[in-house]
């Protein structure tokens, strides 16, 4: 086992990744930035080191002072959360160089992943369903014309690099695809700074379906089941599901073999998540996150299983704790995203947590850095916090989740929490029929409404 954790992060999944290691007896280090001086982690952690200035590129994205850090308070393994640096192949190459466990996969897999062409090729020699598209970027508008005509219109054009939905447009005609080219290659230059776009069929209802799995790094492999994701603004999460509305038994349990089946071939190492569109019965491949994700606590509340415990175990060497035939699937679990947001227009809402209440009770969990007097600072993603609940079916979940979101209280800022309070009293959603496009029609739908 490791002997101490430097964990790369901030906000609650630094918290998450925290807890973890006091239960493993591990003791941790918190890094912060001077903005986060008073952030939960820090005050928490057995040590903290201070790495930079408020921007993330001068601190959580500062490679040579987390290495500096893990020196000062010898640190031998390095946790990164999700975002910042935790699909960053080069910092896993440093630390490995530097004689430090990353806690995460090989800076090699990282990379076939992080490459949308590559992880595509992967994913179908590995047996994996795809979605029809090209073999691999496309340079030349007459070449992406003839790719789109085979395919079948419409079409949509994505960035080789980098996701969140930048450098992604639609072409519902041969007339659209050209300037659809031109879009994606621009904000794909600007955002990632490489302007390799592709083509993949574009399908009309899908929903988000992603398979949690975990490997062994040694030829082994498991997976945890699905998640649905399909409740999405501008291709950001914001309402997960375990098990999905959508999926039957037969389906988990063919999806899921293919997919263990992949991480063995792959000898992929810790965990990560394959991420499908789902329509008319069957699956495509979208991408693979190389990374611990932020839904993570529902797949934890369905099977019993510690994530966070398995990724140290699978960093030191130790193995998987359980086959595949020790995973035991239980009961529903939902998780919503509570950002510092406005819940119509989005708008960032950094500033002072006058009043802070977290809901409590059987099945409510609550992942959190948050806390009364805290003040949100305005440099970073604005998730704030997430209500997990869990029921032994469905329809109690429901329940249970408008039962939390009554209790939960945050004021001095605003958040998406009457977001969710509007979704779960949906017909819709309580019949679990949506898909990807819902909530962005639901939203202009009860604009005026809202406005009025």
């Amino acid at each position: 086992m490791v002997k101490k954790v430097l964990i790369a992060n901030r906000g609650e999944i630094a918290l998450r990744v925290l807890r973890a290691c006091k239960e493993l007896g591990i003791p941790t280090v918190a890094v912060h930035s001077t903005a986060d001086n008073a952030a939960m982690h820090v005050r928490l952690a057995d040590e903290s080191v201070c790495i930079g200035p408020p921007p993330s590129r001068e601190s959580y994205l500062n490679i040579p002072a987390i290495l500096a850090a893990c020196e000062i308070t010898g640190a031998d393994a390095v946790h990164p959360g999700y975002g910042f640096l935790s699909e960053n192949a080069r910092f896993a190459d440093i630390l490995d160089a530097h004689k430090i466990t990353f806690i995460g996969p090989t800076a090699d897999h990282i990379r076939i992943m992080g490459d949308k062409i590559e992880a595509k090729r992967t994913a179908k020699r590995l047996g994996i369903p795809v979605v029809p598209g090209s073999p691999g970027a496309v340079t030349d508008d007459g070449e992406a014309l003839k790719i789109a005509r085979d395919i079948g219109f419409p079409v949509l054009i994505k960035a080789s690099s980098g996701g969140g939905g930048r450098g992604m447009k639609v072409a519902r005609t041969e007339a659209d695809l050209p300037v659809a080219l031109a879009t994606a290659r621009s904000e794909a230059a600007a955002a990632f700074g490489d302007d390799a776009v592709y083509i993949e069929k574009y399908l009309g209802q899908p929903r988000h379906i992603e398979i949690q799995v975990f490997g062994d790094g040694k030829g082994g492999g498991i997976h945890l089941g699905e998640r649905d994701c399909s409740l999405q603004r501008r291709h950001q999460k914001v309402w997960e599901e375990a098990n999905s509305p959508a999926i039957s038994q037969e389906q988990r349990e063919r999806i899921g073999g293919i997919c263990a089946d992949a991480v063995a071939q792959l000898g992929y190492r810790g965990a990560g998540t394959i991420e499908f569109l789902y329509e008319n019965g069957e699956f495509y491949f979208i991408e693979m996150n190389t990374r611990l994700q932020v839904e993570h606590p529902i797949t934890e509340a369905i099977t019993g299983l510690d994530l966070v415990h398995e990724q140290i175990r699978v960093a030191a060497g130790e193995g998987l704790s359980l086959s595949q035939s020790e995973v035991q699937f239980q009961g529903h679990a939902i998780e919503c995203r509570i950002n510092a947001e406005d819940p119509r227009t989005f708008v960032p809402s950094p500033g002072k947590i006058t009043y802070y209440h977290a809901p409590g009770g059987l099945g409510v969990r609550v992942d959190s850095a948050a806390y009364q007097g805290y003040s949100i600072p305005p440099y970073y993603d604005s998730l704030i916090g997430k209500l997990i609940v869990a029921g032994r079916t469905r329809s109690e979940c429901l329940m249970r989740l408008r039962r939390a979101l009554d209790e939960i209280v945050v004021d001095g800022i605003n958040t998406t929490l009457p977001l969710f309070r509007e979704l779960v009293a949906n017909e819709d959603i309580q019949r679990g029929d949506y898909d990807i496009h819902w909530l962005e029609k639901h939203l202009a739908a009860t604009a005026p409404a809202a406005a009025a």
